[in-house]
């Protein structure tokens, strides 16, 4: 599943840096490294296990590589949380429900 990869992707903290960092807008994988104390190699594993998962997708400009979100990738992470979204809402109600029973 799609989603495994997603969660696994995203379980490591410098890739979820890496995705937060692309929240802002396009760049390429020089301006990804400031501020991280990687090497240029570590960043470019990171990135293909970020695209791998579909979290990320890559534009050649010439020699440049541009990496962005993927919205494909968001829209399944969307997806997956979207069967859980009434879950919660019941089960909140319930423990509020419990805890007011409980009251003296």
């Amino acid at each position: 599943m799609i989603e495994n990869e997603i969660f696994r992707a995203l379980a490591d903290p410098t890739r979820r840096a890496l995705f937060e960092k692309l929240a802002a807008g396009r760049m390429n994988a020089s301006a990804l490294r400031q501020g991280m104390s990687i090497s240029q190699p570590a960043i470019s594993q990171h990135l293909s296990v970020l695209r791998q998962a579909r979290l990320v997708r890559e534009e050649r400009q010439g020699r440049v590589v541009n990496y962005e979100i993927d919205p494909d990738g968001l829209a399944l992470i969307a997806g997956w949380l979207e069967r859980y979204r009434a879950y919660w809402p019941a089960r909140v109600n319930a423990l509020s429900d419990l805890l007011k029973d409980m009251e003296p």
